[in-house]
């Protein structure tokens, strides 16, 4: 199958940065930096494989092989993981998984490994065109993924055969879709969009996701004409212009710095009553440069929405202020009489910020007002960094921290759960309600910081136990 490819030692910091959708296993990130360490030693990078796949569950070793798959300075040794997986007494063959690595193959020019395993495939699925099909679907999604030219062609050719003959309605129509989504990614939306017109020359209706993966294929190349005149083909054709559709609007504008075009889109939201996500306040605090230049300096970026609007000019002021004023701030919000949450989990850094600044507004309001039962414990979850670019490291933890430290809040890192800010109810409130107390302070305090660092190393041992 091919022999054994080992690359450069890596450095420990390029390995923690690298972080795939799912954060792996900590006993699969010990595999990749014993991996990058026996670089060079054929022998030594076998004998660990060999090991970890015989200790390691199902889940865990195919896990590993999924992280090495799109990595860009492991994935050379996919091919040789996988060969030791195939002979765990667990194994069975997967054309999904099998499909994943001829892609990872082609990308690194491994045409001849590629092609092998390839054979393999059909060989194994037989004359059955619907599996054959499918399989070409999977690589087709796995290739583009990885945006590799090579292969993609030579495989998207034979699903397009395949497509033409079959009398399926279901082979017909997952391979129309994958083309079309291939195609968007690839960077190609004319010719997606040139399929998606044969599609219904042959009475075969393009659905959401298909006619959206067009648009945001213009989008991505800044060719806003043909993304709008694609928007309006939708609209027109009965399609429904939703959140997804919107923020892949927005995402396109943003992309390109064009905040002009961003503002429009997100009144015409509001007007069509689509629903703003988290992910709406991800792309456009992200595209908005002031900003993300203020959060850089923690000692000093501004305590209050006020505050915020004075610092920044025409564009990103009125941005912020459509954003603050929709209700993604209350569907992040649970109220109860035990506990009142606010989780940021998926927010990026801008958005977790403008979010921290209308909480601190809302929660002054609620437990003042009298009209709101005040619960017995306050927490902000804004995990331990377990997802971030450096693991354990989380922006959005560390801006919640000197936020609410200038501000001199009660809240303190919680002792069970480091990714959490706690405090009592009405120990808040008597901080967010007296205004000696809930003024800011561009110092830090000693004392919060030497709690939260107790609580950290406590979590942390409590982890390692």
């Amino acid at each position: 199958m091919g022999s054994l490819q080992l690359c450069p030692p890596l450095p420990p910091s390029l390995l923690r940065r690298r972080q795939p959708v799912c954060a792996l296993s900590k006993h699969g990130q010990r595999l990749l930096r014993s991996l990058s360490a026996a670089a060079g030693d054929a022998a030594a990078a076998d004998r660990l494989m060999r090991k970890f796949v015989a200790s390691s569950p199902k889940s865990a070793a195919l896990d590993a092989l999924s992280h090495l798959l799109p990595h860009p300075h492991l994935s050379a040794l996919a091919l040789p993981l996988y060969a030791r997986i195939r002979e765990a007494p667990w194994f069975r063959w997967n054309a999904k998984l099998a499909a994943d690595l001829i892609a990872s193959l082609e990308k690194q020019g491994l045409t001849a490994e590629s092609e092998s395993l390839a054979a393999e495939a059909i060989a194994r699925l037989g004359p059955r065109d619907r599996d054959v099909a499918l399989l070409y679907c999977n690589l087709i999604d796995s290739l583009s993924e990885l945006k590799s030219e090579s292969g993609f062609d030579a495989y998207l050719s034979r699903l397009k055969q395949i497509v033409d003959v079959s009398s399926s309605a279901y082979v017909r129509r997952r391979g129309y879709g994958s083309m079309l989504k291939g195609l968007s990614e690839m960077g190609r939306p004319r010719e997606a969009e040139s399929l998606m017109d044969e599609m219904r020359s042959r009475g075969i209706e393009p659905s959401d996701f298909e006619v959206k993966a067009v648009v945001y294929g213009y989008g991505k190349l800044g060719l806003f004409d043909d993304m709008s005149r694609n928007i309006d083909k939708m609209d027109a054709q009965g399609f429904n212009i939703d959140t997804v559709c919107a923020n892949m609007v927005l995402s396109s504008y943003g992309n390109r710095g064009d905040l002009s075009k961003m503002l429009p889109w997100l009144r015409r939201m509001k007007a069509a009553a689509i629903p703003f996500s988290i992910r709406t306040y991800n792309t456009v605090s992200n595209s908005c440069p002031t900003i993300m230049s203020l959060l850089r300096d923690a000692s000093s970026f501004p305590l209050s929405i006020e505050e915020l609007d004075g610092a920044l000019d025409g564009e990103e002021g009125v941005l912020v202020k459509e954003l603050v004023d929709s209700p993604v701030l209350s569907e992040a919000m649970e109220w109860g009489p035990s506990e009142a949450k606010l989780d940021l989990h998926g927010t990026h850094l801008g958005s977790a910020y403008l979010i921290m600044l209308r909480w601190v507004e809302e929660m002054r309001c609620r437990l003042g007002g009298g009209e709101y039962v005040i619960p017995a414990e306050v927490t902000v979850v804004c995990g331990s960094g377990k997802h971030s670019a450096i693991r354990g490291e989380s922006p959005v933890k560390q801006m919640v921290k000197a936020m609410l430290n200038r501000l001199r809040s009660p809240m303190r890192i919680d002792r069970r759960n480091v990714g959490c800010f706690v405090a009592k109810g009405r120990v808040l409130k008597n901080w967010l309600c007296t205004d000696s107390k809930g003024s800011a302070s561009r110092t830090s305090l000693p004392a919060m910081d030497r709690d939260s660092r107790r609580a950290e190393l406590q979590g942390v041992e409590c982890e390692r136990k």
